[in-house]
């Protein structure tokens, strides 16, 4: 029931997570996959995201999932037919009030009737009407791997591509198209939806520690989790960007390169090895490594009293990258403890200007974000200040928006 003010009680999550699908209404359609159970938290996430969802149904789907529980996991109703209202036309139709519709899951019954203009259930009388009106549409298969692997559905699964349908996953596991993960499904809504700001741009991300080998087993590193990296990295896909993000680790992120490396001197060799593919924007967010040694090729002996490293220093990634790349845009970091707020601006300010670089972000990690989940950021350009804390999520948001800005400011001459 809705509670005393006609809003339904799951609508309280709405936006807890982030603003990014705020103002924008998802036409969540659900078939008959056993994938159907994990729409319930897709619906919710979507919702934490700031999205208002709308749950359509087709009769396969109904007998895994009760409309009851996608009424609940949604807030609204569940539309299970078409009535009266023609509610297809109302949410997908020339006028209609949705900005998205999403299959998830997918089966490949449904992915081929949508392939084919079959309207014979509300889902696929749905995925028509969205056709006509040039909606974006987003599936998300889920079957068995011998199902997904017919050739005529790979010439369907295709066929919507080039008609410029996204298809997020599927993830192969244990001989099944599984469904994908949720955050992938929610990042490609938000790349979907977003106002594309930096559509035809390419962007380099240097994100995370490094780590310098002391013998075979030990290294010397650092507490950066590589979080605000890799955030930077989904940030810039959604806005449309093509993004390389060089870190240590591996995510398998839809729309984003990785390349892996460990130490300051591959993540330099990786660094100006890309950027001579051609690119727009780098961004160094990497907490690299300040000194390295020279490594014993056998472990060294434990139970010493004393052990001495002799410590060198290591390259500067950005000065070596604005000398090989004089026009590169270059957004740097700066990271300071304890500091006063004026002074931590002064020392980004000294570094952006001895850097020759045109933005920075300068945060205290004696207070909070080396490895935390949130962060509190001045991000510096030559204009302006601007704060920002909360989620490395929205803290990234602020940066590419401020990005965003500057490079269509340069554009148009300002």
């Amino acid at each position: 029931m809705d509670d005393s003010r006609g809003r339904h009680p799951t609508l309280r999550i709405k936006g807890t997570k982030s603003h990014s699908l705020l103002g924008k209404k998802v036409v969540l359609a659900v078939t008959g996959s056993i994938a159907s159970i994990k729409t319930i938290e897709l619906a919710r996430e979507l919702i934490r995201y700031g999205a208002d969802v709308y749950a359509v149904m087709s009769p396969s789907a109904m007998e895994i999932v009760h409309p009851y529980t996608l009424h609940y996991a949604t807030g609204h109703e569940v539309i299970t037919k078409l009535m009266g209202k023609i509610e297809h036309v109302e949410f997908l139709g020339m006028e209609g009030s949705a900005d998205l519709f999403l299959v998830a899951p997918c089966t490949a019954n449904t992915l081929g009737k949508i392939a084919s203009a079959i309207g014979d259930t509300t889902v696929t009388t749905f995925a028509i009407t969205a056709f006509g009106s040039n909606i974006p549409m987003i599936l998300v298969p889920s079957m068995h791997e011998t199902m997904y692997n017919h050739p005529i559905l790979q010439e369907q699964v295709e066929k919507l591509k080039k008609l410029g349908v996204t298809i997020v996953g599927p993830k192969f596991e244990e001989g099944k198209a599984k469904f994908a993960e949720i955050d992938d499904i929610v990042l490609a809504v938000e790349h979907r939806l977003s106002e594309k700001s930096l559509v035809g741009k390419r962007v380099l991300i240097t994100s995370g520690a490094t780590a310098e080998s002391l013998d075979p087993i030990r290294i010397i590193t650092n507490r950066s989790s590589g979080k605000t990296g890799v955030e930077l990295a989904k940030e810039c896909f959604r806005q449309g960007a093509e993004v390389t993000i060089i870190h240590n680790r591996r995510l398998d992120i839809m729309g984003i390169n990785e390349i892996q490396v460990e130490s300051a001197a591959d993540m330099r060799a990786a660094c100006l090895k890309e950027l001579e593919k051609g690119y727009d924007v780098m961004i160094s967010a990497a907490a690299i490594a300040d000194y390295t040694c020279e490594p014993s090729s056998l472990k060294i002996a434990s139970g010493k009293d004393e052990l001495s490293i002799i410590l060198k220093p290591t390259t500067k990634l950005i000065e070596e990258v604005r000398s090989k790349f004089p026009e590169l845009f270059i957004v740097g970091f700066k990271a300071e403890t304890n500091l006063p707020v004026e002074e931590l601006i002064d020392r980004a300010k000294q570094k952006m200007e001895a850097c020759r670089i045109e933005m920075i972000v300068a945060n205290d990690v004696g207070k909070v974000g080396m490895g935390t989940d949130d962060n509190e950021v001045r991000i510096i350009s030559k204009k302006r200040v601007k704060y920002s804390e909360g989620p490395k999520k929205v803290i990234a948001e602020s940066i590419v928006k401020e990005l965003s800005k500057i490079l269509k400011d340069r554009e148009l001459g300002g």
